[in-house]
């Protein structure tokens, strides 16, 4: 960022990391064993919608990438939009294994071709309690968090998000930053 930049307050996006989206496979014995934590078979990633000239552009690409990962990991891919305009890449396969690669390969890939700034955030659905447990992982500080909604408007269950990352910080990089633990209420994962 340059003194122009600073003087009129623009700033260039921070590019994603999908690098430290694999600890999550290796976390799965603790997830499923001490915690009773299974994946639920659905993943997203979530990304801000692109301009209409780079929509135009990567909206072919887009679909051969989604159509080559479906063929390639046997993972059902769809789109959708949610209520805030976010673009979603919803991906569903009873492996947990397929989901973190396929998520990584779709990352890695829109990354390559210039949009690794949109990315915002891929979202991991487990089950095993009361409610559903989701792990997101935030592109641009390279590290999960635990997301537990009530189901009560938008409540969220903060003790027991607490609770898991004091169990699974020596496996997966925790988000230290507790500000930045954003709850993804109403993702179509």
């Amino acid at each position: 960022m340059g003194l122009r930049d600073l003087l009129f307050g623009r700033s260039k996006l921070k590019e994603a990391s999908t690098d430290q989206l694999f600890a999550l496979s290796t976390a799965r014995v603790t997830l499923e064993t001490k915690l009773g934590l299974r994946s639920a078979g659905r993943a997203g990633i979530c990304f801000k919608p692109l301009s209409a000239g780079e929509f135009a552009q990567a909206e072919s690409e887009l679909a051969e990438l989604l159509a080559v990962a479906a063929r390639d990991s046997g993972s059902l891919v769809s789109q959708s939009t949610d209520e805030h305009g976010f673009q979603w890449i919803v991906l569903e396969d009873p492996e947990l294994e397929d989901l973190i690669t396929t998520v990584h390969l779709v990352g890695t890939d829109l990354a390559a071709r210039g949009f690794g700034a949109q990315l915002l955030a891929a979202v991991f659905r487990f089950e095993g309690r009361e409610r559903p447990v989701y792990w997101i992982y935030g592109y641009k500080r390279a590290a999960f968090w635990p997301f537990i909604p009530t189901g009560e408007g938008k409540e969220r269950d903060n003790a027991e998000e607490l609770a898991l990352k004091a169990q699974l910080e020596a496996e997966l990089p925790v988000e230290q930053d507790l500000t930045r633990w954003l709850g993804l209420f109403g993702s179509p994962v």
